[in-house]
This record gives C-alpha cells, sequence and structure tokens, in this order.
C-alpha cells in the first residue's frame, strides 16, 4: 500500500528550479516563436485557404502553451512562497514578457475579430477542436479596440492591475495573527486562524473573527484604496472605452453565460435569503442559545475532535471517487504519484486552495495547508475533482481545456458531495448524518448565499466607486448587505463591515465568486439525477467535464438536459437545501 506522505510538491517536470538553463532557453524559445508568428500578419486575408488559417492557429496553441509554462513555473513558485523576492522579481519578469507576447501576437485576434461574418463563417468551418475559442473571440468584436490601443492597455495591465493585485497579495500574505489557546499565546497564518471559526469554543470562534478583522482593519485604508483603483480601472477600460454595458457583463461575456441568466441567478438566491435565516434559528436551538453572532455560523453543533492523518485523508478521497469511477480515482491518484500536491503549512505559503492546469499535457498541481480536520478532507476531495475535470478534458489543445468559470466548480463540489456519501457508508456513529447535514447547510450557505452576496456587493461597489464613494462608504454598504443577507436571524458585530477587504477574488478576479453559487446548485441537480439514476447517470455527468472549454455552458448543460436560463432550474437547487433543512428540523433538539 503506498504511504502518502504530507509533502510540499515538485515542479521539476516544468523547471528544476529558478536557475535552470532551460529557463532561458524557454524564454528565447517563445519569443522566437512570437517572432515567427508576425510573420503571418501578411498572410492573413478573407480569401486565405482555411488549411492556412488552421496553421496559423496551431502556431499560436504552441506558443501559448510554451509561455503558459513559465508563466504556471512562476504562480506555483509563488503560491508556495509568497515572500520570496526572487520568486516576485521572476514573476515580474514573466508578466512582462507574457505583455510583450500578447503585444506581438494580437493583430491576429484583431484580424480575426474585424472579419466579416461571411470570410469568418468559412474558415470556421475548417477550424475543428478551435471552433469554439475562435467563435468565443468574435463575441468580444463590439468591444475591441484599435491594435495600438491594445497594447497600451496590456503594457498599462502589467505595471497597473497586475501590479497592484500582487502588492495586495503581498501585503495580505505576510499577516500573522495572535490568538491565546489553552493559556499560550500562538502565532498562526490565516489558514491557521480559520480553523477556529468552527471551533467548539464560542470565545475562541468571536476571538478568531476579531482576530482577523483587527489585523485587516489596520490597512483597511490601504487595501481598499487598491480596490477603489481595481474598479476605477475595471470601469475605464472596460465600460468607458470598450463599450460593455456594465461592469458584470464583461465577466459574463468571458463565461459565455447571458446577462439574463446571471441576473436570474442573483435573483433567485435573494429571495431565498430567509432560507438561510430559517437554518441559522434552528442552528440557535441546537447550540443553545437565543440567536446566533455571526461568529457563530459555522459552529459545530456537536463539539468534534475527529481527526484524519493526511495518509487517511488521501484514501478517503481516493475511495470515495473509486465508488463513483475506477478511472476518476485512478485520475486524482497521479496527482499524489506525481508529487503535485503541496500539503504543507508553512509561513509565506499562499493562504486558501487551489488546483493549477498548466498545459494539457501535465497533471495539474494543487495547493492546500492540510491540518487534519474534516474540512481539510473535503478541501482535498474539492480540489482533486478540479484535477479530473481538468485530466478529463486534456484531449483538448490548451485554448479549449479549461472550462469557463461558471462549469469549473462542477467536478469539485462533486468530488465533495461524493466523500461525504463515502463518510456515511463508512463510519458508524449514528449522529454522523445529522453532524453532516449540518456541515452540508454550512458549506451551502459558504458557496451559495454567501458568494451571491458577495457578486451583489461587487456589482454595487463598483457602480459607487465610479461615483465617488469613499472606502468607508463601501465598508458602510459592505454591512448593509450583511444585514439583508441575515435578517434578524443573527447578530451582526460592526467588526464584519471590512470583510469585504478580505476577500481576494474581488481583488484580483472581479465578478469571479457568482460561479461557485452557479456550480454549487448546478451540482446539487446533478447530484439528485445520479442518486435516482445511479450508474446511468455517470456517462452524462463525465460527458460535461470532458467538454472543459470547448463549447458555451449552455450548450454543454443543455445536453444533459439542463436549461439555465429557467428561474425554475435554479430554484430546484434551492429545493434541494430546503429539503435538507426539512430533514434536520424534523430531528428532536438535543
Amino acid at each position: 500500500m503506498t504511504d502518502y506522505a504530507q509533502e510540499a510538491w515538485s515542479l521539476d517536470e516544468l523547471f528544476v528550479g529558478l536557475d535552470d538553463p532551460a529557463i532561458e532557453v524557454a524564454v528565447a524559445e517563445v519569443q522566437a516563436q512570437a517572432g515567427a508568428f508576425a510573420g503571418y500578419r501578411a498572410r492573413l486575408a478573407p480569401e486565405m485557404a482555411p488549411a492556412d488559417f488552421v496553421a496559423i492557429v496551431d502556431a499560436y496553441e504552441a506558443l501559448v502553451n510554451q509561455a503558459t509554462r513559465l508563466q504556471g513555473y512562476g504562480m506555483l513558485r509563488y503560491a508556495g512562497d509568497t515572500q520570496d523576492q526572487v520568486v516576485q522579481a521572476f514573476m515580474a519578469r514573466v508578466q512582462q514578457l507574457l505583455a510583450q507576447l500578447d503585444n506581438q501576437t494580437m493583430f491576429f485576434k484583431l484580424w480575426w475579430k474585424g472579419l466579416e461574418d461571411a470570410p469568418a463563417g468559412r474558415l470556421l468551418n475548417a477550424a475543428g477542436e478551435y471552433r469554439y475559442w475562435l467563435e468565443s473571440l468574435r463575441l468580444e468584436r463590439p468591444h475591441t479596440l484599435s491594435e495600438a490601443e491594445e497594447k497600451i492597455i496590456n503594457l498599462k495591465d502589467v505595471n497597473g492591475v497586475r501590479a497592484l493585485t500582487t502588492l495586495y497579495s503581498s501585503i495580505t500574505n505576510r499577516y500573522t495573527f495572535k490568538m491565546t489557546i489553552d493559556g499560550e499565546e500562538k502565532e498562526l497564518t490565516r489558514g491557521e486562524l480559520q480553523v477556529y471559526f468552527r471551533d467548539g469554543n464560542p470565545e475562541l470562534r468571536a476571538a478568531a473573527y476579531q482576530e482577523l478583522y483587527r489585523v485587516y482593519a489596520q490597512d483597511v485604508p490601504v487595501l481598499g484604496q487598491i480596490y477603489q483603483f481595481l474598479a476605477r480601472d475595471w470601469h475605464s477600460e472596460n465600460v468607458d472605452l470598450r463599450h460593455y454595458a456594465s461592469p458584470i457583463a464583461v465577466r459574463n461575456l468571458a463565461n459565455d453565460i447571458p446577462d439574463a441568466v446571471v441576473e436570474t441567478l442573483l435573483d433567485v438566491s435573494r429571495a431565498n435569503a430567509p432560507l438561510f435565516q430559517r437554518y441559522f434559528r434552528l442552528k440557535a436551538r441546537w447550540l443553545g442559545v437565543e440567536r446566533l453572532r455571526r461568529y457563530d455560523v459555522y459552529a459545530p453543533v456537536v463539539q468534534t475532535d475527529k481527526q484524519y492523518s493526511y495518509h487517511e485523508a488521501v484514501q478517503l478521497v481516493l475511495d470515495s471517487f473509486r465508488e463513483f469511477d475506477s478511472g476518476v480515482a485512478g485520475m486524482a491518484q497521479r496527482v499524489f504519484d506525481e508529487h503535485h500536491l503541496d500539503g504543507e503549512v508553512r509561513k509565506g505559503k499562499m493562504s486558501g486552495a487551489f488546483c493549477a492546469t498548466i498545459s494539457p499535457k501535465l497533471t495539474p498541481w494543487v495547493l492546500q495547508s492540510y491540518q487534519q480536520r474534516p474540512d481539510d478532507v473535503a478541501t482535498m476531495a474539492h480540489e482533486l475533482g478540479h484535477a479530473v475535470h481538468s485530466m478529463l478534458a486534456a484531449h483538448h489543445n490548451a485554448l479549449n481545456q479549461r472550462p469557463s468559470l461558471p462549469l469549473a466548480e462542477t467536478a469539485s463540489t462533486f468530488g465533495e458531495m461524493l466523500l461525504v456519501d463515502r463518510i456515511l457508508v463508512t463510519d458508524p456513529d449514528p449522529g454522523l448524518q445529522r453532524d453532516l447535514l449540518f456541515r452540508q447547510m454550512d458549506d451551502a450557505y459558504a458557496t451559495i448565499m454567501r458568494q451571491a452576496y458577495f457578486a451583489l456587493f461587487e456589482r454595487a461597489a463598483h457602480e459607487r466607486v465610479i461615483q465617488g464613494a469613499s472606502v468607508d462608504d463601501l465598508s458602510a454598504y459592505y454591512l448593509e448587505t450583511l444585514q439583508e443577507q441575515f435578517g434578524d436571524s443573527l447578530d451582526l458585530s460592526d467588526d464584519f463591515r471590512h470583510e469585504w477587504v478580505a476577500i481576494p477574488h474581488i481583488y484580483s478576479t472581479p465578478f469571479y465568486v457568482y460561479a461557485y453559487a452557479f456550480g454549487q446548485l448546478l451540482v446539487l441537480a446533478l447530484y439528485q439525477q445520479y442518486r435516482r439514476e445511479g450508474a446511468a447517470f455517470k456517462p452524462r455527468y463525465l460527458e460535461i467535464l470532458a467538454a472543459g472549454g470547448s463549447d458555451a455552458p449552455a450548450r454543454v448543460l443543455a445536453r444533459a438536459g439542463i436549461d439555465i436560463s429557467s428561474a425554475a432550474f435554479w430554484q430546484g437547487g434551492f429545493d434541494v437545501i430546503a429539503d435538507m433543512l426539512a430533514q434536520l428540523e424534523e430531528i428532536p433538539v438535543a
């Protein structure tokens, strides 16, 4: 039996170190590829032969593969130690290189977007695997600027937006937090601190939140100003220059999700806020308090000291995947076999967890800080679900492999649900079903309602920044969104007004977060189908994952019988949650 050890990842498949001579070779190769690609400019013509057109796209895809290898190595090294100044310098160099490559090759995308429909249609018919990527580019046609303007924006982003998001990450990842635990003051990372959000001791829960926001509050003027700069830049470029209808419309188009679908998703989510308010009132009764505090949202109903060694966690996750499909489990196991999961806890390491796909030819890399809690096992299943999604779509080229954001959470959340079912089968604890139902309700809140309200805040915040809102104004508005979200179901303390500056996604990837709500509600519907249909469901689900980013999400899901434009579909996801809540309400309060 394999003994799985908690370790840092190996990046040797990319480069063996920052002093690896292969880095300079790769830089020279990608610069040469870009120079050669520039020679295609003269060959672009509406009447060009389809075979010549496809050869140009082939060359572009090869360049993207090489550039992504450099970018991915820098990103993964940075995630492993955000305070390493040599890595930071390498990242800056790679970002500058990528901007240069974009400028050297953008003529092709601009030509393609500007081509009339008739010749574009002729070339699309011969594009094969590249068809959807090319179609997606043409969706941006109304929002595309001149080549000179696009080049200026690329250069502006390197030293502007990307510099600001890197600065935000550097500032917040150097934070350490102090907590007194069992009479001893400890210095913690954010990941270690957040363990206490779910602690059985209400005083420790409150102290953990208070310490998190105490530290962030010291930099609110700076972090808030960074956000204002990013929001203004987003608006200036995308609304003023590119003429998108709204700031969120930029992300919707990138996701190939109609604006109306996103509005429906957020409207239905907002209408279901009372469902979770009902849950918080029930949870208060189980905890023996009149009303929850915001500090208690993730409180365990029954404190558990259940811990899983790293090896146990890996086996449990792989077994849960194997119960569904041996091929899926085999793909997840490759991540461990190739030492692509960094599970260590260490200072300077990026907080949170992620799965990174660098190339269709390479097994993805996963980062988490494993601390033996049940939540950490769920995180492992989540991120390995992402990895499986990527590997199932690895037959696509680099331009089509990655799913759009709304579908990106499908396999990850499905993986978590497989894990829960496995634990229910293998653990004899009679109270486990109740505890898992509470955990599933907590997770549904965290990934649906919480994320939907982040998106609602973000949508309004972008507009308010343009109207002159101060950082304090944004904090006050954020508190208002929390008051609407929770109603009178819990006591909301004032320190949560600064929570928004501690949400990395709204800085690095504006309007990303609604994808979590989209993905969770989608998976609830899919998992219900799986429970009803068993093995008959599997091919349909695997087909969704195998599509990667090769088609529009609406079309991918329509083939599985799902209509994302329907409010009833999204409400169906909330109905599944309501059923879970009803099961909990039937259990006598202990």
